[in-house]
């Protein structure tokens, strides 16, 4: 098997991904997952410890930017604004490949009791490091907390958006979607009353 091709880690998620939604997931093994990218199940397990984690292996980049982008807002911002800050850094790292290969997450995920709660404590985590860094901005609480869950929610809603349509039919970029889902989640917020 060729080891040496590039973007191993990139290859075995396209793998996994195919394999899950011909087969499903429970059906899907490490090994016919190496096989499909052409690559040896040790190369698997240098960039994922099993093949759960490969639906959520970005979690800590995006928890990391997300915090990175809430701490670079301007001191007078406010805690929403402070999110839509760390919203902005964190979808500047997504890219055609995330787009590409959204599709295909959902429906796995859809698909398997497991993999939607492993994907549920993906949004805990983010939003925890959302809601870490507000507090560090003095926020309270509370407030971090929801604005927080505001936040992952409307990345969440933006990501599906961003990738549930081709590029051709929406060359949008994914901050575009995520920030008009901000905007919508905010203006509902301010109607509840």
């Amino acid at each position: 098997m060729a080891r040496w091709k590039p973007d191993a880690r990139g290859r075995l998620t396209v793998a996994a991904l195919e394999l899950f939604t011909e087969q499903g997931y429970d059906e899907t093994t490490v090994a016919q997952i190496a096989e499909r990218a052409g690559l040896t199940r040790s190369t698997f397990f240098r960039h994922f410890s099993d093949k759960r984690e490969i639906l959520t292996a970005g979690q800590e980049l995006l928890s990391r930017l997300l915090a990175e982008g809430v701490a670079a807002a301007p001191a007078d911002a406010t805690p929403l604004d402070a999110v839509a800050a760390g919203l902005d850094r964190a979808c500047g790292a997504m890219t055609d490949f995330n787009r590409e290969l959204g599709p295909r997450l959902h429906a796995a995920i859809e698909a398997n009791e497991e993999l939607r709660a492993r994907n549920a404590m993906k949004s805990v985590g983010m939003a925890a490091a959302i809601a870490d860094a507000l507090r560090r901005r003095g926020v309270s609480e509370l407030s971090a907390q929801v604005s927080a869950e505001l936040g992952v929610l409307a990345f969440g809603i933006g990501y599906r958006r961003w990738s549930d349509v081709s590029r051709a039919d929406d060359p949008g970029e994914l901050i575009t979607h995520t920030r008009a889902a901000f905007a919508e989640l905010r203006s509902a917020t301010s109607a509840l009353g």
